[in-house]
């Protein structure tokens, strides 16, 4: 059984919030991050700064709370950010393992 992630990217003036789900984080961000889907909402806005995530046994579960976090507004994604990022730090070194 395959465990997913949620996930949270913003760009870096942090005016654009893009959530996201995936079975591969760290393969997943890296594709945010060298642009891989070149026409894509995240490459066209260059959101590509992980500034949040979550782990889930399922990758249904991990969808089902992705669809959830994406109804929310702003403000309360915000709030979510907050939690566990205050400071709004690129989490790619701390799921990448680079330092």
């Amino acid at each position: 059984m395959k465990g997913g992630y949620v996930y949270i990217l913003t760009n870096k003036h942090h005016n654009v919030l893009y959530v996201g789900v995936t079975s591969s984080i760290v393969n997943r961000i890296h594709q945010h991050k060298n642009h891989f889907y070149k026409n894509s909402f995240t490459s066209k806005y260059n959101v590509e700064k992980l500034v949040y995530y979550e782990v889930h046994q399922t990758i249904e579960v991990a969808i089902a709370r992705e669809k959830e976090i994406k109804k929310w507004n702003r403000s309360k994604k915000e709030t979510l950010i907050n939690t566990l990022n205050p400071d709004w730090k690129d989490l790619w070194i701390e799921i990448n393992g680079e330092t």
